[in-house]
């Protein structure tokens, strides 16, 4: 029972709030008050609707939002997601353009496990579906797994990994974003060894931590200050009565976005203040700016702890993947033995929570593979979420994942070549 009353104290406090929200846009735009307009009610109205919107959001999970796509054709396709591997934890989810030709490449989107939902990479599966069959990895929220589904860790992930590209076959090509850069690069490693013949063609890992140790951020000091004890202490609950995980020990949503935002809190406060003057002002709207970021800013998912921690402990604080000493099942995944699959890197400039150097690292690890198949790209001024959804992943990053893509698949009667191959 013990983290159940914090776990329950933090939703009691969330739905406190939300119903406070609700309960001031109603008296706000009781129509009594319009027949003397006061701007303070005004302002009451307008801070209810942005209070309840906010705090309402921080538990749901976001739509995909991707109704139709349009094709070639000049028509409108309608998108079906469908589940092609389910399971406990997480599943891999296809968009499937219906009635448009098949796509070439194949694409798996390795979606981060780091406190948002998958749909944090929508902006990113819009512009890779134009030219892929795009696949992604939707995970679940903790608290809602029952504790019969058992645990989760960084092993359990890399087999999640292993099995995705199993079933995806070996014309895959494999995308991932930020925390799952490392046990992408793992599971690569492992079907390497145990089933060659699935590995994916090729490997784009994009702002992640292979070794936090290259370039200190935040982020890496503040795993190397907390001992494990103390995460535990502090970051630690059991979901409460409300949820079907009732009793799992994770890592709470809510815990997790209050940590986002004290990194920017002046930012995120001017931001909400600027929002109700606009609400009041009847300048704002439902898909603007604001609540297009922050509708998919807010909404958390809780973390299983074995994982949280395992995250800490062996990616961070031992650096298993940047010495190459990783186990899954107690055996070692030598990412040496990776020798077919090119391999690209991506880093922003201006990355502030994978800081360049962190994620090519990868690239010297990967020693059986020859320079030809290795390739590497920092872009100029891009932060970390710009260089997978923003402009500088719209205008130069994905055109050369596409060119690395395409260099590293099959050709009729010609050899795969890199044309982005690493200076």
């Amino acid at each position: 029972m013990r983290y159940m009353v914090s776990y329950d104290l933090m939703e009691t406090m969330r739905n406190t709030n939300q119903w406070l929200g609700a309960t001031a846009q109603a008296i706000g735009a009781y129509p009594a008050f319009s027949m003397v307009p006061n701007p303070a009610m005004q302002w009451m109205r307008a801070w209810g609707e942005v209070t309840e919107r906010t705090f309402q959001r921080m538990v749901v999970k976001p739509d995909w939002g991707i109704p139709t796509l349009s094709a070639e054709d000049g028509k409108d396709h309608i998108v079906k997601i469908d589940v092609v591997v389910p399971g406990d934890f997480g599943d891999l989810i296809h968009f499937n353009v219906t009635g448009r030709t098949p796509r070439k490449r194949k694409v798996l989107l390795v979606a981060p496990m780091s406190g948002h939902y998958a749909t944090l990479l929508r902006s990113t599966v819009i512009s890779l579906m134009q030219d892929c069959e795009v696949y992604v990895t939707d995970w679940h929220n903790a608290r809602d797994i029952p504790v019969s589904a058992g645990k989760f860790d960084v092993e359990d992930y890399t087999l999640y990994l292993v099995d995705y590209m199993r079933h995806m076959g070996p014309d895959t090509h494999v995308i991932a974003v930020c925390q799952p850069a490392p046990l992408t690069l793992a599971a690569t490693a492992y079907l390497a060894e145990e089933d060659p013949d699935a590995q994916p063609r090729s490997l784009t890992l994009i702002g992640g931590p292979i070794d936090p140790d290259a370039n200190a951020t935040d982020v890496t000091d503040f795993g190397r200050r907390v001992t494990m004890g103390q995460l535990e202490e502090m970051m630690i609950q059991r979901v409460g009565f409300k949820y079907p995980g009732v009793g799992r020990k994770v890592y709470p949503g809510l815990l997790q976005l209050a940590s986002f935002m004290s990194m920017n809190g002046e930012k995120h406060s001017k931001a909400f203040t600027d929002q109700i003057s606009a609400v009041a002002r009847g300048d704002a709207g439902d898909h603007d700016k604001h609540n297009t970021f922050y509708d998919e800013y807010l909404a958390v998912m809780d973390m299983t702890a074995e994982f949280y921690l395992s995250t800490v402990d062996r990616i961070f604080k031992r650096a298993e993947i940047a010495k190459n000493a990783f186990t899954v099942n107690g055996k070692r995944v030598d990412i040496g033995k990776i020798t077919t699959v090119a391999v690209k890197t991506v880093e922003g400039a201006n990355d502030d929570i994978s800081a360049p150097g962190q994620c090519v690292a990868a690239l010297d690890l990967c020693t059986g593979l020859p320079d030809s198949k290795k390739a590497s790209h920092v872009e100029p001024g891009a932060g970390h979420y710009g260089i997978f959804a923003g402009r500088s992943w719209r205008n130069n990053i994905r055109p050369l994942v596409m060119d690395f893509i395409d260099a590293n698949s099959p050709k009729p009667g010609k050899k795969a070549a890199n044309k982005n191959a690493a200076a």
